[in-house]
């Protein structure tokens, strides 16, 4: 006998007009991306490698392979096996598709989203910048006339609401900053947590209100897969951008890194930071390591479709613009 309760129960959070939406939405950046010569990709969602990301979870999941049963990971982005078509001599590509974060739920997250990303081959950052806000304008024409990002570093976005410069404050400076502003959460001595809750908290909810914003060169420690580049200052940052709408991360782009030793690094340190927070190591993808030699220079971002359309429909909640959350999958 069934559980469930209520005459409802089975109807999706989001309106029907909400999926129509969503439907327009694909139609629109389908035609977009075919009209600029950018090919449509498929890759697989579950692979035998996942993220070492510390601030991020894979979703696990066993399955069997010529009779043996293996350990394997959805993903969390499509970006390694896209990496690999380009390396491959695919030229620019992009994907929508399912991606899935462990345990991320609440009015911005589910742990199950949808995902557009393409890369560039030739692009920079600037390049990209300009082919987002135009996808925007695209998307976005009934809601904003014109759109036209402003940039901003996260140097100065931080300096701007905080009176602090992240890229060369120490963990005790930061530690102080948070109590200055009343968060009292203990985060230990970890200097970047400290600097997300700072973030999330006093500059993320202030950005593009106004205009939709580009932030920019960020502190190198998050620099992830992108490259680390000198700004105007003299300071190292991470050759990477984010877009804000409303208040709402919306992409995160990167100009990409093409050294496999340095990733390897980075994925080594990723892993002993986990070991170190008592968190799974993960295995690392050899198959991107090794097609990462033969990547064009390019850049390459990924965009929220669900938050793009909690923008377009002027939707608070992700549940409202997705069919079944996971709290009713």
């Amino acid at each position: 006998m069934s559980q469930l309760s209520g005459l409802n129960c089975y109807q999706p959070t989001c309106s029907m007009d909400a999926l129509k939406a969503r439907a327009r939405l694909y139609q629109t950046i389908r035609d977009f991306f075919d009209k600029r010569d950018v090919m449509e990709v498929e890759t697989p969602i579950i692979s035998q490698a996942g993220v070492t990301d510390v601030h991020l979870a894979s979703v696990r999941a066993l399955r069997c392979i010529e009779g043996k049963e293996r350990l394997q990971y959805l993903q969390t982005s499509p970006e390694f096996a896209m990496k690999r078509l380009l390396a491959s001599g695919s030229g620019s590509i992009y994907q929508i598709c399912k991606v899935f974060r462990d345990d991320e739920h609440g009015r911005k997250h589910n742990s199950e989203f949808t995902m557009l990303e393409w890369y560039r081959p030739e692009f920079d950052l600037k390049d990209l910048m300009h082919e987002t806000a135009d996808l925007l304008q695209s998307c976005l024409r009934h809601r904003f006339d014109d759109i036209r990002p402003m940039i901003l570093s996260y140097k100065h976005a931080f300096q701007d609401r905080l009176e602090i410069n992240p890229l060369q404050a120490s963990l005790q400076q930061l530690k102080n900053t948070a109590q200055r502003v009343g968060l009292t959460l203990d985060l230990g001595d970890d200097r970047l947590a400290y600097m997300d809750l700072l973030f999330s908290h006093f500059v993320e909810p202030s950005l593009g209100f106004d205009t939709p914003v580009f932030l920019t060169d960020f502190p190198p420690e998050m620099a992830s897969l992108a490259k680390v580049r000198i700004d105007e200052d003299g300071e190292q940052v991470a050759a990477r951008f984010e877009l804000y709408i409303e208040g709402l991360e919306l992409a995160n782009a990167y100009d990409e890194l093409l050294d496999a030793q340095t990733l390897r690094q980075r994925f080594d340190a990723d892993n002993l930071e986990r070991k170190h927070q008592g968190l799974p190591q993960m295995p690392l993808d050899e198959y991107l390591l090794a097609a990462l030699p033969n990547m064009p220079a390019c850049s390459g971002i990924a965009l929220g479709i669900d938050r793009l359309l909690m923008i377009a429909t002027r939707q608070m909640r992700i549940d409202q613009v997705i069919a079944f959350p996971a709290t009713i999958a």
